[in-house]
């Protein structure tokens, strides 16, 4: 069978190093350094676990080359001394072992030291920075996040706007960087030269407002990209490969790097005996969103015409970064506009990836749903996560091990907590009977595939991993006492989600009223006859049967795109509860041309949401639509919500219908039900055992495969 990733699986070469596969890990902090930047046990088998799962190159993520000094994060790894080789070496070992290649990321943060700040010390600088934008999303930081976040200290900002002295340092520390890195028996290094980092921040015309040789024209804001590379290159040798790290672009900075500017860097840079180009890219934050422009971008394929452009510029090979799709990044390696593709959140969520598509099996790749809770973490001073892949971060000490007793395992429910402790389960030998009440599987997943596409694939996985030996799918099917007495299970896992009781509030029954639930129910299939029955006239009914929504209940996408033609809502819809049901339901009808309103008595949208989501959503909706915090509505009329504000005064916002996104709790009916009937264990997972959302679901999934 042919495999259309094929050009992914081709040997490669950068410089004199020969690489398995065009496969990269993009270089992401971790903050898994510990107190000391040491790269201990956590750090070293997050590395392998990638090297394992077949990744042709490893960059591990910013190494701070003055360490403590000049780092972004608290638990940021160090290169700085002789003491930091011992703890490199073992990773670069564990990877070799693995048939790897291992790079790494040396970097001095500069202007973006958040560490730095956060201790007092000076942040080192080009020049006195501009003034920076505050962006509104930081309205979304809930005190206990903001005692924690990243740069937020007692101490006043301080710059050092760097003498020729500070120059000279910084040079040196860089090539004394990339000589332990080389004695610790890396592969290769990479400068970063990117995202405001020191060298990116005299680049920047934006940045660097210098009046010697080091600022001013290109030739003078380049002068410290010059040494540095200069004496790195000849710290290490001729035949050691180096490369950089570039900024196509610096989005959101008028004034700032451009493309032109970019590729003539890219030319320096092969003049100076640079072996490879990554390309990346940068953005200031006027708002929370546009760090989801860069340098972690939200859009598929986003710096694909950046990669192009400087393929063409320069005869060096091309590392190319920016949420690639993995049949785009197959393609754009077949036609010659990239070398290597470096992907980092992908590689969070499947490391085993590269293995997968060697073996041609890339449905069985555990898709990223574009989150963000992984980097979300590093702004609250903690090590990464991955919302999918309960693993990361944990690879020392969690491990899917074969069960030394299989045993039958029941579980209720087919959610994301059901089918992920189904897959895990049936990985270890047990034996799965998985009992889902409705015709299809998902839960309230389905749902929120509709109102954020990426949970679609998540949902699309994990439906094809039960498709397994182990696994028995019963729909259309309650547990009662007669099913367990014929089943007789060895153990029970409850995964039936959470109760979602309708708030006391006048006029909350009305029929142009939804709750999550109804609107879920009717837009999923589940049980929707009911649901249309009850809160649609028979005009809506006949619509409602013609649009075709109960026959494609098995494909989101479909979904998605009816529900562009007809949704059972009214023009001007307001939405009770700004947590992230709410948010993400108000994105998803405004994006359909509904006037959405928002309204929530807290004083934090969106807790729920991963940080750097938070942000995108929280934008979207107040750019789009109407989000009122501290407002409690006291009344629901035909045509109107009636609510109050802080200061008790009453506001009327017109509504043709109205959601309530609110009241979500967990829910443990079914579980204490089947314990009543059974001496047998019962385990809840999910939100029928704590509220989690998605990660919480597959995260409780995982433990209980695990545990069981």
């Amino acid at each position: 069978m042919n495999n259309p990733h094929a050009s992914l699986l081709q040997t490669g070469r950068i410089g004199s190093m020969e690489l398995k596969n065009r496969i990269a890990m993009a270089p992401m902090g971790e903050n898994f350094g510990g107190d000391d930047g040491c790269c201990g046990e956590r750090t070293q088998a997050y590395y392998e676990a990638r090297a394992q799962g077949g990744t042709g190159l490893i960059i591990m993520g910013t190494t701070a080359i003055s360490w403590p000094s000049g780092t972004s994060e608290p638990h940021q790894l160090g290169i700085s001394n002789d003491s930091f080789i011992p703890g490199l070496a073992e990773v670069t070992r564990r990877v070799h072992a693995h048939g790897g290649k291992i790079a790494v990321q040396i970097n001095h943060s500069g202007k973006v030291a958040a560490h730095d700040r956060a201790c007092g010390r000076e942040m080192w600088v080009s020049s006195m920075p501009p003034a920076g934008p505050v962006h509104d999303g930081m309205r979304t930081i809930t005190p206990k996040e903001f005692s924690t976040f990243v740069g937020v200290g007692p101490f006043p900002e301080r710059y050092r706007i760097m003498d020729k002295a500070d120059i000279a340092q910084m040079v040196e520390w860089f090539a004394a960087a990339a000589l332990r890195a080389k004695q610790a028996n890396f592969d290769a290094v990479e400068v970063h030269c990117a995202h405001n980092y020191m060298i990116a921040n005299f680049l920047s015309p934006f940045f660097n407002s210098r009046t010697d040789e080091y600022g001013g024209s290109y030739e003078n804001r380049s002068r410290l990209l010059r040494e540095v590379l200069t004496e790195v290159r000849r710290r290490v040798g001729s035949d050691y490969p180096v490369w950089v790290r570039l900024d196509a672009q610096e989005m959101h900075t008028p004034g700032g790097i451009t493309m032109d500017e970019a590729l003539k860097t890219a030319r320096l840079c092969e003049e100076l005996g640079m072996d490879a180009i990554s390309v990346s890219a940068y953005a200031r934050m006027p708002t929370g969103s546009a760090f989801t422009d860069a340098p972690i971008p939200q859009k598929e394929n986003a710096y694909h015409e950046f990669a192009r452009q400087f393929k063409q510029t320069v005869s060096l090979p091309i590392i190319s970064a920016g949420r690639w799709e993995l049949d785009d990044a197959a393609d754009a390696v077949t036609r010659g506009e990239i070398d290597f593709v470096a992907m980092g959140r992908k590689l969070l969520a499947e490391p085993d990836m590269a293995n997968k598509l060697q073996a041609n099996a890339a449905g069985d790749v555990r898709p990223c749903i574009y989150c963000y809770a992984c980097v979300s973490e590093i702004f609250v001073n903690r090590g990464i996560k991955c919302a999918v892949n309960a693993l990361t971060g944990h690879e020392a000490v969690k491990t899917i091990a074969f069960a030394a007793r299989p045993r039958h395992v029941l579980i209720v429910g087919g959610g994301p907590s059901g089918m992920e402790a189904a897959r895990v389960a049936a990985l270890r030998g047990h034996r799965v009977t998985l009992v889902e009440r409705s015709d299809r599987l998902g839960g309230t997943l389905f749902f929120a595939a509709l109102a954020y596409p990426e949970n679609g694939r998540l949902l699309d996985y994990l439906v094809r991993q039960m498709d397994h030996p182990n696994i028995q799918l019963r729909l259309n099917t309650t547990v009662d006492a007669e099913l367990l007495a014929e089943l007789q299970p060895d153990e029970i896992l409850v995964g039936t989600g959470a109760r979602r009781a309708a708030p006391a509030i006048e006029g909350a029954q009305q029929s142009h009223v939804w709750s999550g639930d109804e609107l879920r129910r009717l837009m999923t299939g589940d049980r929707a006859d009911e649901i249309a029955k009850a809160k649609l006239n028979l005009a809506e009914r006949a619509l409602f049967k013609a649009g075709g929504m109960l026959k494609v209940t098995d494909s989101t996408a479909a979904i998605q795109n009816l529900s562009k033609l007809w949704m059972p809502l009214g023009k001007r819809v307001t939405i009770i509860g700004a947590g992230l049901v709410g948010l993400e339901l108000a994105e998803f009808l405004l994006d359909r041309g509904r006037e959405v309103t928002v309204l929530d008595p807290g004083t934090h949208p969106g807790t729920e949401l991963a940080i750097v989501r938070r942000w995108r959503v929280y934008d979207a909706v107040k750019n789009h639509g109407k989000l009122l915090m501290q407002s409690s509505v006291t009344r629901i009329e035909r045509k109107e919500v009636i609510w109050t504000d802080k200061k008790g005064e009453e506001y009327r916002t017109p509504a043709d219908s109205v959601v309530l996104a609110i009241g979500a709790e967990a829910d443990s009916t079914v579980a204490e039900q089947l314990q009543a009937l059974t001496r047998t264990p019962v385990r809840r997972i999910g939100d029928c055992q704590d509220l989690g959302y998605i990660e919480g679901a597959m995260h409780s999934g995982h433990q209980a495969g695990r545990e069981v």
